[in-house]
């Protein structure tokens, strides 16, 4: 996306020009999958594809939005004090953002014309709606020149998706992308936030975002599913242990309590959120210590984990990820809630063509339409561009 088509876009849409341009990226979680809600550790980092804004100040209170990847909705025109939710909108998640922004006690000085343009996929889990709170949170503190820290944006981003538009998610989303450090993956404590910049050195290899092109249907009811499973086995290794949460445990602990959950299906989901959250653990020492191998092994085997102990991946997600352990990967998994969505693979920089279009023709072959593949870069945070 350049500077140059976002300008004409706003000026084919607002008739003048754009004064001041802004970016805010998406999100990946290379590893520690459905580990934040049982009390461990994720490894995530911001991402080079995300959401992109140009605008205009006014001399009045009124907004206008408008969005280059939903034409269709037109511009959206209100003011700073109409700032109402409306479903399936996308205007709901920068109205929120301005709504929280005044209610933390922050002026609102005037309004803008805003064009939006991202190139997130659709529905992929990569957080494009955290992106666009990102987005805007920037935005707001750079053009009111309100000093303003970065964790109170990503802790306002968590309002926005928890009391705005009612879903009762994390805050891993927002502090990956609020938070992103060019080439580092930040290791988050969910429980504490406290956090941990780590340096990510790819070498020869290339991130590629492998997207199934299903949308993730059954997400949220298997999340909650996933979520009560993980409950209830914790609690009856509490009529054992004094364990406060599953990302407690290490893998040798959890073998010594197993039998007190005492049904199958209860100990594979328990198995996943304990060793997920080691692996996690152990990839960021292999980061550190330069062994991309190990770490790529290390992604298998929470692919593994999320297929047969999690059971959150699908055909769609399975059939990229072995076809891309096949195809010469590193390592490839799922990221995200899974049911849909996207995965990763690390593929040798001289071989991400034939790679993509190799997975992607086993993929056609089994499902019946394409993937679509995306190499990334690991970047900084929201930022103004020029």
């Amino acid at each position: 996306m350049t500077i140059s088509s976002l300008s004409t876009q706003f000026a084919e849409i607002y008739q003048q020009q754009p004064t001041d341009f802004y970016f805010a990226p998406g999100r990946i979680n290379l590893i520690g999958e459905h580990t934040d809600y049982n009390g461990g550790r994720v490894f995530p980092c911001a991402i080079s594809l995300g959401t992109y804004a140009a605008l205009k100040p006014r001399t009045d209170q009124t907004i206008r939005l408008y969005s280059v990847n939903f034409p269709e909705a037109g511009i959206s025109e209100f003011t700073a004090d109409q700032l109402e939710f409306v479903a399936q909108d996308w205007t709901s998640y920068p109205k929120g953002m301005f709504k929280f922004w005044q209610e933390h006690q922050h002026p609102f000085l005037h309004g803008f014309d805003i064009l939006v343009q991202g190139n997130i996929p659709a529905g992929g889990g990569l957080s494009s709606s955290a992106s666009i709170e990102m987005l805007f949170g920037k935005i707001l503190t750079d053009q009111f020149q309100e000093p303003v820290d970065q964790l109170t944006l990503v802790k306002m981003g968590q309002e926005v998706e928890n009391k705005f538009i009612g879903v009762q998610s994390g805050i891993m989303d927002q502090f990956a992308v609020g938070m992103g450090q060019a080439e580092q993956a930040i290791l988050l404590d969910t429980n504490t936030l406290k956090y941990e910049m780590v340096p990510v050195h790819l070498q020869q290899y290339q991130i590629i975002i492998m997207n199934t092109n299903k949308k993730r249907t059954l997400a949220d009811s298997k999340y909650n599913e996933r979520r009560q499973e993980c409950e209830e086995a914790l609690k009856r290794l509490q009529t054992i242990s004094d364990v406060t949460t599953l990302g407690a445990l290490t893998k040798d602990e959890f073998d010594t309590l197993t039998y007190a959950i005492g049904d199958e299906t209860l100990i594979k989901r328990a198995r996943h959120a304990v060793f997920e959250n080691q692996r996690t653990i152990q990839a960021v020492q292999a980061l550190k210590n330069n062994q991309l191998q190990t770490f790529g092994h290390l992604m298998n085997a929470s692919h593994i984990s999320l297929e047969y102990d999690y059971e959150v991946t699908g055909i769609e997600l399975d059939t990229l990820v072995h076809s891309a352990w096949q195809h010469g990967a590193l390592g490839a998994r799922m990221t995200g809630a899974g049911f849909g969505g996207c995965a990763l693979a690390l593929v040798a920089q001289d071989q991400t063509d034939n790679f993509m279009q190799a997975v992607n023709q086993d993929y056609q072959a089994r499902i019946g339409y394409a993937a679509d593949f995306y190499p990334a870069k690991i970047v900084a945070g929201p930022q103004k561009i020029h």
